[in-house]
């Protein structure tokens, strides 16, 4: 018999016990393992039942345990410790707290999901755990950040594998009672509500807030009675329903995100943030609630958009124009056509998302390029992305090189103690006196013995392989009511054996079946009597997503094979608790995507946190970091005639790096056992990879590098009476109407001999038209560098020329102005050279950001 409704009804602590509420409501928790230890001392069997949740932990335990710590007062003194050193970790100063007026008071980060621990579901993928991850390395680091999102009531979805290796999805309901999540309720006691005016009703959200250590998350709710039922559902789940649905959580999400974020500062007493960041585009629409802010304050809409984009930083995670959400316009122009922004006209709302660029479709509204225009200050994640960005995006900096595209890069990174095991972290405190791993000494053979690196990589390989059985276990049984297991079931996997982990979302370019190329090659890999392998594999596909599945199934079925079953596996529903576990218990993590399709791929850093080595695909971050000894390149037959022949060369590649070098380095052992040459990969991994792969060095490079800087220019935007602001947008809709008049009439040059050589210096006169621009509003450059067929420039440096202001009729505007400079020939071989002209303004951060540029002909 099923219940109509549940809820969650929360314990009654005896009131010594008092702490473990006030432990159990802060998702430090969730990577501050003293805590963890605390909260499994009450019951280790029921802690590992619920998924190392506190909340549902004291919601299950028996009262009589309860009592009977409460009557223990090294439990109680030990509980109460652990929430002073909350407090403190709370309140005292951190690295932020170090930096000068400059840094802004506070940072609004955006996301459509938020990874922050399994009890807390609501992320897909690695978009959702960078969040979670950017959010507990900003409150270690002591940043005054607060994340804003959305809380879905089914999350994402929890997955089941048929026996013929099919994806079912299942969207259990969460009670968010029943999570660490609180309302946020205004000064009366009343819940905070935000509405939004939409074509055909109003849509009511709840806000629920989370604590995450020093960052508060605040997550909206439409699951209210205040909504008709077909605007309940609007936060139902993470990435479902068609393209209005997906509209409505974006406008939400945006312009509720903004509404609740004020309402919150309004409450604690927060500083109003200075700095939005949006993970993605899908927060795209705060900066249209700014907007309209700001036109109620009496700026006209691009005096308000100078002062949002000065502020704004855009983080673009997909190398893929399929990856981008993009809406029909006359669908965007329904849901503005209303009172949903007070002083913001529809047509404006249209021009920031239309591709009106080559190659696009101006009757679409693309989520991305409305970021890229909404934010001064934009990123790829990782050096590669960051490539791969600014050729996508080009087509909005006409006339600009790809180079010269402000898309700059961020490489991600992962929150070390989330993702380094507990004995990881333990053997680092015992041996080097930090269980910060990423600033140990690894190096440190004196300390840290070979032998101790390996017994600890070979515990944790024990228990991935120990869970690795319980799951399965438990999945064959929820399939199978009142079976009993298989027993070879308890024969799966063997925690002696090379293991290779894989888990991934599953869209085609990650290519999870890109192992089963030749399957009787990686049978005989598996199989090999000398060296076997054995291969744990997990990965979601999205629902919508068939293709997706049927390589899961393919997969499946393959590793179903009696011969294989016990080498290779498939873990169903992969999520934090499990990833926890999977990384550090592998040896070589594997990723294989179509390059440069990965954006960075942060799995394979969690996994060398713990000393796994990487096999890859040079992509990603693994394109910057891989040195040779930490772990293997598959090489890329980016040359190949087609996808097949592509995935042929390459499969080939990765067979024969396990089968040649891969293990016979890892069997081949000292008289100890200890395989010395593997171990040193280890220990160079661990030195050289765990300060780089951190989210702290994520956190701080976004503080300094973007940040700041945005902050520097929406203060000077904003200050006296946005002055500034209403100065820029006059001065670009000048520059823009003067524009097309703007020509380089004549280049000559001269100073080198009849054969040029290197040193030589090249004289540049050149002749512009302004079109009643002055010298001061542009900068008029000589482009030059190696010159290739087609007269394409690479290598390309760029020189300011110096208006001659003695020059006849220089002072006259409607003559050309003469420009000269000087060339100094570095290079032999083949040069060229063109002039061109850019607007000019130190409130721009790029010559390219108006899209405007005059050259040569």
């Amino acid at each position: 018999m099923k219940a109509i409704r549940r809820f969650t009804v929360r314990a009654v602590l005896p009131e010594n016990l008092g702490a473990l509420e006030e432990l159990a409501g802060n998702l430090r928790w969730s990577w501050h393992e003293p805590t963890r230890q605390l909260f499994a001392r009450i019951s280790p069997e029921l802690w590992q039942q619920v998924g190392h949740d506190p909340i549902a932990l004291l919601g299950a335990v028996d009262p009589a345990r309860l009592a009977e710590l409460a009557s223990d007062q090294g439990y109680v003194d030990w509980a109460n410790h652990l929430r002073d050193d909350l407090h403190v970790y709370l309140s005292e100063p951190r690295w932020y707290q170090s930096l000068d007026g400059s840094a802004p008071r506070t940072i609004a980060y955006f996301s459509p999901e938020f990874g922050i621990a399994a009890a807390l579901p609501q992320y897909s993928g690695g978009l959702g755990i960078l969040a979670g991850d950017h959010l507990k390395a900003a409150s270690d680091l002591g940043v005054p950040l607060v994340g804003v999102g959305l809380f879905y009531r089914s999350g994402y979805f929890s997955q089941a594998i048929t026996p013929d290796g099919w994806q079912l999805e299942s969207y259990p309901v969460l009670d968010p009672d029943g999570l660490p999540l609180s309302v946020l309720r205004n000064a009366d006691g009343t819940p905070v509500q935000i509405t939004l005016a939409l074509p055909n009703g109003v849509l009511h959200a709840r806000v629920w807030q989370a604590a995450v250590g020093r960052v508060r998350l605040l997550l909206l709710d439409t699951d209210i009675p205040e909504n008709e039922e077909r605007l309940r559902s609007v936060t139902d789940r993470l990435y479902g329903g068609g393209g209005e649905h997906r509209l409505l959580q974006e406008l939400l999400l945006g312009i509720g995100g903004v509404r609740a974020l004020k309402a919150w500062t309004d409450l604690s007493g927060t500083p109003e943030p200075e700095v939005f960041h949006t993970n993605e585009g899908h927060a795209g629409f705060q900066g249209l609630e700014r907007i309209s802010d700001l036109i109620g304050e009496g700026l006209t809409f691009d005096e308000a958009l100078q002062v949002v984009r000065a502020g704004t930083v855009f983080t673009t995670h997909t190398p893929v124009p399929a990856g981008i959400d993009r809406f029909d316009g006359p669908l965007v122009q329904q849901y503005f056509s209303t009172d949903l922004l007070p002083g913001v006209a529809v047509a404006d709302v249209l021009a920031l998302g239309s591709e009106n660029y080559p190659g696009g479709s101006p009757d679409m509204f693309n989520m991305a390029v409305m970021g890229l225009r909404l934010g001064q200050h934009a990123n790829g994640v990782s050096k590669l992305h960051g490539d791969v960005s600014r050729h996508m995006f080009n087509g909005l900096y006409p006339g600009f090189d790809p180079a010269e595209v402000p898309i700059d890069s961020v490489t991600n990174g992962v929150h070390a103690p989330t993702w380094t095991d507990p004995m990881m972290r333990a053997l680092a405190e015992e041996r080097l006196g930090t269980d910060d791993t990423t600033t140990a000494d690894w190096a440190n053979s004196g300390a840290v013995h070979d032998h101790d690196l390996w017994s600890v990589r070979t515990r944790m390989r024990e228990q991935l392989v120990g869970d690795a059985r319980r799951r399965l276990k438990a999945a064959w049984e929820s399939q199978n009511p009142g079976g009993i297991a298989p027993a070879w079931m308890d024969d799966l996997l063997d925690p002696s054996v090379l293991t290779i982990g894989f888990a991934r979302r599953v869209p085609t370019y990650k290519r999870l079946t890109l192992m089963l190329h030749n399957p009787e090659r990686l049978r005989s890999i598996l199989l090999n009597p000398e060296r076997p392998v054995q291969i744990v594999i997990a990965g979601k596909s999205h629902p919508a997503d068939d293709e997706g599945k049927r390589l899961i199934q393919k997969l499946v079925q393959f590793a179903s094979e009696p011969e294989i079953r016990t080498r290779m596996v498939f873990l169903p529903d992969y999520d934090i608790g499990m990833a926890q576990l999977l990384y550090p218990g592998t040896d070589i993590w594997l990723n294989n995507p179509l390059r440069p399709l990965e954006a960075c791929g942060t799995s394979g850093m969690k996994a060398a946190l713990n000393g796994a080595l990487n096999l890859s695909i040079l992509d990603g971050w693994w394109n910057e970091y891989y040195d040779g000894e930490n772990g293997w390149a598959i090489p890329s037959a980016d040359a190949a005639g087609d996808g097949a022949e592509r995935d042929a060369l390459e499969a080939e590649a990765l067979y024969d790096l396990i089968e040649n070098q891969i293990a016979p380095r890892f069997y081949e052992r000292n008289g100890d056992g200890v395989p010395e040459a593997w171990v040193g990969q280890i220990r160079h991994t661990l030195a050289t990879l765990s300060p780089e792969l951190s989210a702290g060095r994520m956190v701080r490079e976004y503080v300094n590098r973007l940040y700041v800087p945005a902050c520097g220019f929406e203060r000077r935007l904003t200050g006296d009476g946005f002055a500034a602001a209403r100065s820029l947008a006059a001065w670009k809709q000048r520059v823009r109407a003067a524009w097309p008049g703007v020509s380089v009439a004549h280049v000559e040059s001269g100073g080198v001999d009849a054969v040029p050589q290197v040193g030589d210096e090249l004289h540049l006169r050149a002749l512009v038209h302004l079109n009643g621009l002055s010298p001061d509003e542009v900068e008029v450059q000589v482009v030059y560098g190696r010159s290739h067929e087609g007269d394409e420039l690479t290598d390309v440096r760029y020189a300011a020329l110096e208006v001659d202001r003695n020059a006849p009729g220089s002072h006259d505007a409607s003559v050309a102005f003469e420009y000269r400079g000087t060339v100094q020939l570095a290079w032999a071989g083949a040069f060229g050279y063109t002039v061109r002209v850019v607007p000019k303004n130190d409130l721009l951060i790029s010559p390219a950001e108006l899209g405007l540029v005059a050259v040569a002909a």
